[in-house]
């Protein structure tokens, strides 16, 4: 099956190289930000929409004005593909998906996306437009010898780090058929807990860093505004900050390609994770074991490899109903790790009887389609909605 694949790489710029890409994030966060702000402006001024074509067609009288001549110093692509990313945000935007599109940040993660006509790929080395010499790129694993790169992203983060990411549309053979079929409770205790029993735990990846994290944040604040001290106060901090989000990536990689390979079939819950981000007492535990991530991961995984991931109702009672006599709790608190049955006697544990309720759920809708919600007697419902 054809999909769309990136390979992303660190690469480490000369000094002429970061110059020239500087300007070129500058170029494409002013870009950004001016076309944000004109589409909203025409909206709640005129009551116009404003589409790419239009800013598009602006941008070009934009390039002309002499104070604004350093546009014209760095390739045209990236500021036109800024352009289209903003396009893009607005449907997402109109479409409910995300909020309404923010402006850039100088500190924020900077980048520059490139089409073909605005580099050079040999199969061995880039050489990006307005460049002189091919960018030094750490190749971590191998590259596709036959791929031919449709998309080049440069990118820098917080930390200073660069890297390049190679999008490339190439056939992806499925997995062979597995037999197995599992269903996945989440947790913050354990991030993972599988219908077999198992329990993967967690790292608490920023809990144990919290403290030497509040650390740096504290001495970044008292240094004064503007020095270099200060910048290099923050560059700590965003570099810790860095390890912390590489380390829990690394780690929700390796469990969901694990998952993907050893089974045909996977229920999870449909949780919305950005509302219940908005629980004060649970939000930093929520977004520390990564749970949006891990769905994502599992979703775009199982489209390559033949698996089939399946959602079942989120506000099905996975925990409150024992997986063996289908009884359901009235109310179940969430220190309550350890719970009898009051009908057949069978004691549960929380997390595995969530997964195995999941499980059922989820081959229920494989099965007939549509979501599964239990009656308050513990039996399904009729017709499923």
């Amino acid at each position: 099956m054809k999909q769309q694949r990136a390979y992303q790489y660190r690469c480490y710029p000369t000094p002429s190289q970061r110059q020239m890409l500087a300007q070129t994030f500058g170029c494409v966060r002013f870009v950004y930000n001016w076309g944000l702000r004109l589409r909203t402006d025409a909206y709640r001024e005129r009551g116009e929409h404003v589409f790419y074509r239009d800013t598009s067609a602006a941008l070009t009288t934009l390039k002309q004005q002499p104070e604004l001549a350093w546009l014209n110093e760095v390739s045209s692509v990236p500021p036109q593909q800024a352009l289209r990313h903003l396009e893009k945000a607005f449907r997402n935007f109109f479409a409910g998906r995300t909020a309404y599109p923010k402006f850039k940040k100088k500190r924020d993660r900077q980048s520059a996306e490139y089409t073909t006509s605005a580099f050079k790929w040999d199969g061995s080395s880039l050489l990006l437009a307005k460049m002189t010499e091919p960018l030094p790129i750490r190749w971590s694993r191998p590259f596709p010898k036959d791929a031919r790169p449709t998309t080049i992203t440069v990118s820098r983060d917080a930390a200073g780090r660069y890297s390049v990411s190679f999008l490339v549309t190439e056939d992806i053979r499925p997995l062979p058929v597995s037999s197995k079929t599992v269903g996945i409770d989440l947790g913050l205790q354990d991030v993972v807990t599988l219908s077999t029993g198992e329990k993967t735990g967690t790292e608490h990846f920023f809990t144990k860093e919290e403290k030497r994290l509040a650390t740096l944040q504290r001495r970044h604040a008292k240094k004064q505004k503007h020095s270099k001290n200060r910048e290099k106060a923050r560059l700590k901090a965003a570099k810790l900050h860095a390890r912390i989000a590489d380390r829990r990536r690394d780690f929700l990689h390796k469990l969901t390609t694990r998952l993907i390979r050893e089974n045909q079939v996977i229920c999870v819950e449909s949780l919305q994770v950005k509302n219940m981000l908005q629980n004060h007492a649970l939000a930093k535990a929520i977004a520390d074991v990564g749970w949006g991530e891990l769905i994502r991961q599992l979703e775009y995984k199982a489209t390559w490899y033949g698996r089939t991931l399946v959602a079942i109702d989120r506000f099905f009672p996975s925990s409150k109903r024992c997986h063996g006599c289908g009884y359901l709790l009235d109310n179940l608190d969430l220190d309550v790790r350890q719970w009898a049955c009051p009908n057949c006697d069978l004691v549960h544990d929380r997390d595995i009887n969530a997964a195995l309720n999941v499980k059922a759920a989820g081959l229920a809708v494989l099965a007939c389609g549509g979501a599964v919600r239990p009656n308050l007697n513990g039996t399904r419902e009729g017709t499923l909605r």
